[in-house]
């Protein structure tokens, strides 16, 4: 994905003057990523796709890929994404982002010549914190939890964690690891910029433009993009497996829902590539 930190060009590539982009990485939104996407399948002579299937943000890009080139995506799988980003969710996303910024290590995004190496470590992990709340749900966090302790001392003035802070703390720092800080922020303002009907004439007119064979699936417990994002889609697309109507999955995990549910997804990405 064109702004990440893992194979492609992102913040922390190295620019013509031997220098890592960090803070003069251009702002990208994800079309631009779909338009980096075009190019390299174009290179690979690759004309049209069998299926372009996306979650979440790769459901962005998969929205994209079939508005912009309908011509060349013969299915297209929609999984817990919405037709827009709202103002609910780019509200949740600020939050993140200034967790990274406050963070005195990010010295507004200079911070790979620091010489112990240590980025925003701490406003990065807190982000994805944050994060991990809008993708499980609160079904599954107080089954899960409850209020247990972490350990034998108690959180109750005593100096102990409950259960639930521990994991949280547990899967942020363990994402700082494998994540670059520029990367977050790159890719999560370009998931705010998410509209499909910006200069289009409107979300359900851009929809109607798409003319592959579509699913669209959503998790009943979904808070990061709830069903009603993912209802507006099918109901705009003129080609959907279920009569304009997005499946909708029963789950306790919330938005990571379509991706544990692999049994109940997958079938339904079968019925896709068997239309």
């Amino acid at each position: 994905m064109l702004g990440g930190c893992q194979g492609s060009t992102g913040p922390a590539s190295v620019a013509p003057d031997g220098y890592e982009w960090a803070s003069r990485f251009p702002y990208l939104t994800v079309r631009d990523q779909v338009a980096a996407h075009v190019l390299l399948a174009n290179e690979l002579s690759i004309d049209r796709w069998a299926g372009v299937v996306g979650g979440s943000m790769g459901g962005m890009h998969a929205l994209e890929w079939a508005i912009t080139h309908p011509e060349r995506v013969e299915r297209l799988a929609v999984l817990s994404s919405p037709p827009v980003n709202t103002a609910d969710q780019i509200a949740l996303n600020s939050v993140q982002l200034e967790a990274i910024r406050i963070d005195p290590r990010f010295q507004g995004g200079e911070f790979y010549d620091l010489s112990d190496g240590e980025g925003p470590h701490r406003g990065l992990a807190l982000a994805r914190r944050m994060a991990l709340l809008n993708y499980r749900s609160p079904i599954e966090l107080n089954q899960r939890f409850q209020r247990s302790w972490q350990s034998g001392v108690s959180p109750l003035g005593s100096g102990g964690r409950f259960a639930v802070e521990s994991y949280l703390d547990f899967h942020g720092n363990k994402f700082t690891r494998r994540f670059d800080a520029n990367s977050y922020i790159t890719l999560v303002e370009a998931m705010n910029s998410h509209d499909v009907g910006r200069g289009r004439g409107g979300v359900e007119e851009a929809l109607k433009s798409v003319t592959a064979t579509t699913l669209v699936l959503g998790i009943d417990s979904d808070r990061l993009f709830p069903v009603d994002g993912q209802q507006r889609i099918a109901r705009s697309i003129p080609n959907t497996l279920d009569g304009n109507e997005a499946v909708v999955l029963t789950s306790d995990f919330g938005h990571d829902g379509f991706l544990i549910e692999t049994e109940a997804v997958g079938a339904h990405l079968r019925r896709l590539l068997d239309a």
